[in-house]
C-alpha cells in the first residue's frame, strides 16, 4: 500500500477527472484496503474542503467542475434527467424548475443538496428507454422527455402539460407517435394524437 499525501491524492484526482466519486472507488483508486485508514483520508479531505459529502458513500471533488445533471445522474443509479428539466434543457418548455428532475426504476426520493432539490420519480422498467449519454450524465431524448412529463400527469404527479406553451416544432412527429404505441396507453397515444 502506498502512503498518498492531500497534494498526491489532488494531482490524482485531477489528471484522472474525477470530479465524483463512490468511496469503493476512491479506495481503489488509492489502493486502500484498511477501512480505517480509508474513512481518516476521506475525513481530512472533507475537513480541508477539498471534497464533499453529497449521500453516504458518494462524494464530490471540489477542485472540479461538475455539474448539476452530472450529480443527479450519480446520487442513484439507474436514473435519467427528464421531465422539466429535460424539456427546458430542449427549450421545448418555458421557464426553470426549482427542482431537477429525473426518472428513476428505484422508488421515488427528493434529495436536497446545496440549496438544490433533486427530484426522482418512479417508472416502471418496462419504460425506462429513450434516454442518451450526454457527458456524464443520462438524459431523456426531447419524445420521450414529453411522454415521460404525460406519463406522470395522468398519474396525477404532474400538472397536466398545456400544449400551447411549449414547442413542438422541435418534436419528431413520428419518433413521438412510435414512442406513444411503444408505451401501450391508450390516453397517451390519444394525448399525442392531439399535438401532432
Amino acid at each position: 500500500m502506498k502512503t498518498y499525501s492531500l497534494s498526491k491524492i489532488i494531482m490524482t484526482l485531477q489528471k484522472q477527472n474525477i470530479s465524483l466519486f463512490a468511496i469503493s472507488d476512491f479506495a481503489r483508486l488509492f489502493d486502500l484496503k484498511n477501512s480505517n485508514t480509508l474513512y481518516k483520508k476521506i475525513q481530512r479531505l472533507e475537513n480541508q474542503k477539498i471534497i464533499k459529502k453529497l449521500i453516504n458513500g458518494k462524494y464530490l471533488f471540489l477542485l472540479s467542475h461538475a455539474d448539476e445533471f452530472s450529480i443527479a445522474h450519480f446520487i442513484l443509479n439507474p436514473s435519467y434527467i427528464s421531465l422539466e428539466s429535460a424539456l427546458s434543457f430542449y427549450g421545448i418548455m418555458t421557464g426553470f424548475s426549482y427542482s431537477l428532475t429525473s426518472v428513476t426504476t428505484r422508488p421515488p426520493k427528493t434529495i436536497l443538496l446545496n440549496n438544490k432539490e433533486y427530484s426522482y420519480s418512479r417508472i416502471n422498467p418496462s419504460l425506462f428507454w429513450g434516454y442518451e449519454k450526454n457527458g456524464q450524465f443520462l438524459i431523456a431524448n426531447k419524445e420521450k422527455a414529453l411522454l415521460d412529463y404525460c406519463y406522470f400527469s395522468l398519474k396525477g404527479l404532474r400538472t397536466p402539460i398545456d400544449f400551447d406553451e411549449i414547442d413542438t416544432t422541435q418534436l419528431d412527429n413520428r419518433k413521438l407517435s412510435e414512442y406513444a404505441h411503444r408505451w401501450g396507453d391508450k390516453r397517451i397515444v390519444k394525448i399525442i394524437k392531439n399535438i401532432i
